[in-house]
């Protein structure tokens, strides 16, 4: 992970997020690491919906996740993304989910996306949006 290519994002866990017992549903963690995404794409100046608006889509095609620790209501966390792949119609982020205030690292995971065209066609990332996302590794 090159330390320069993280966006860390922080907001606090919302009780709709929860069970009986206070703690974060497991599906929670992929909606978190979508907001992730929106904050790495803003960070870079733009964002999904001018993706979406020149045609293309970003689809998630998998999705990983290993839970570590339970997060817990109206607790802050921290979800950090950053670039780890880039091929020629697809790239993969990689997030870690952290307690802000005790630093504990609750969940990492990754997502895969596939750039598709309004047909739903699979179709090589626009150059414009490889710019983007030069930060990627190439491995």
């Amino acid at each position: 992970m090159d330390p320069a290519s993280v966006v860390e994002t922080t907001f606090h866990v919302r009780y709709a997020e929860t069970d009986q017992m206070g703690v974060v549903h497991h599906s929670v963690y992929v909606i978190w690491f979508e907001e992730g995404r929106s904050a790495w794409l803003r960070a870079r100046g733009t964002s999904y919906a001018e993706v979406e608006a020149g045609g293309h889509f970003f689809a998630v095609s998998e999705v990983h996740v290993r839970y570590l620790a339970p997060a817990r209501y109206d607790r802050a966390v921290t979800v950090r993304t950053w670039p780890s792949r880039l091929g020629s119609r697809g790239f993969t982020l990689e997030y870690e989910v952290v307690d802000t205030e005790s630093g504990q690292l609750l969940a990492t995971g990754s997502t895969r996306h596939i750039c598709l065209d309004r047909e739903g066609r699979v179709t090589r990332i626009p150059e414009a949006w490889r710019k983007v996302l030069a930060s990627v590794d190439r491995s």
